[in-house]
């Protein structure tokens, strides 16, 4: 016991060594890409992209890394913490019980956890609205829907995503109360939840069997083939986190997607530390904000009728004004529709 409790005061005095040494040199933000990819055409893409563009347009850099598997979290996070990086970006509620060990090692940097919210001192957290943004496409669904029944399909059965999904069938009941919606989870195992295109269309094969003529996905890179078997089969699909609305193989047949600004979390967080105003705490971002949304391009602009463009904006003031109350499934597990 002696023993164990030697090396973790030992390696407490390195980490905090090696932070003192890295914040003496100039600090470069840093992105830890999570499972699924940096091309998962979704929610990893969203935040590459974020970090792409403030490159760009200011001609800073950064540092990133990408899991591989669960085991790397703390691994990578130290490392990256330990290289410099400052403000680091973790992506997903994965990260959040990592970070509560990590982040108290590295007081000089500054940790932004999106999806999930840690309290301490030098994180700052960001969650989004995705219940709002979900009831908007749920609406669409619900008004495109010729059968009377939509699918969900979501990465993992976790409040997360069942808050995408409850504001989704609230979404669908507003505007068809007779409707019936299939929800199914890829897997309880995060590496295959976020990144299997496979799965995704075996289970949109089988929605379909059982009616469904719109689905959403709202799993990552799974959702590329749910999108993808959607388009093929001659039903709509409903994208998530980035507009897949043009994506490859289902352009035409994405009714919408529920974006979550994602990117522009990275940008403003890499932005605001260059600028010297990045605080730690928690933000929510909601439709209000802009955080969340149901896209509209010329890829579905053949898909959105005048009168369901009209009930989204007119939905979309009545959520912000509090007239309409979507249920938020991560302050209460229930939903109040099934």
């Amino acid at each position: 016991m002696g023993f164990v409790t030697t090396t973790r005061a030992a390696a407490t005095v390195t980490a905090s060594v090696l932070a003192m040494l890295a914040a003496t040199a100039e600090a470069e933000p840093g992105l830890i890409i999570d499972l699924g990819g940096k091309f998962d055409s979704s929610f990893n893409e969203a935040a590459y992209t974020g970090a792409q563009r403030w490159a760009e347009e200011t001609g800073g850099s950064y540092m990133e890394a990408e899991l591989k598997e669960e085991a790397q979290r703390e691994q990578n996070m130290r490392r990256m913490a330990e290289r410099g990086a400052n403000p680091l970006i973790v992506l997903g509620f994965a990260n959040a019980s990592t970070l509560r060990e990590v982040a108290p090692d590295y007081p000089e940097t500054t940790f932004v956890i999106v999806d999930e919210v840690v309290e301490a001192d030098n994180v700052k957290s960001v969650k989004f609205a995705e219940h709002e943004g979900s009831y908007l496409v749920g609406l669409m669904a619900g008004m495109a829907s010729e059968s009377g029944t939509v699918g969900f399909i979501g990465g993992m059965q976790i409040p997360l995503i069942q808050k995408f999904e409850c504001g989704y069938k609230q979404g669908v009941k507003s505007v068809n109360p007779d409707a019936e919606i299939v929800s199914n989870f890829v897997s309880s195992d995060a590496a295959v939840a976020w990144n299997n295109p496979v799965a995704g269309r075996e289970i949109t094969q089988a929605q379909i069997s059982q009616g469904a003529d719109v689905v959403f996905a709202a799993a990552g890179g799974t959702g590329e083939g749910v999108l993808q078997q959607a388009a093929e089969s001659g039903i709509l699909g409903i994208g998530v986190d980035s507009n897949q609305n043009g994506m490859e193989g289902a352009a035409g047949s994405v009714l919408t997607s529920m974006v979550k600004r994602v990117d522009l979390v990275v940008y403003d967080t890499f932005q605001a530390a260059a600028d010297g105003t990045l605080e730690p705490g928690l933000t929510i971002l909601d439709l209000e904000a802009d955080g969340v949304g149901a896209a509209m391009d010329e890829h579905n602009a053949e898909l959105v009728s005048p009168e369901m463009e009209a009930a989204v904006e007119a939905a979309e003031a009545a959520i912000i004004s509090g007239e309409i109350e979507v249920h938020d499934y991560s302050d209460d597990d229930s939903c109040p529709v099934e």
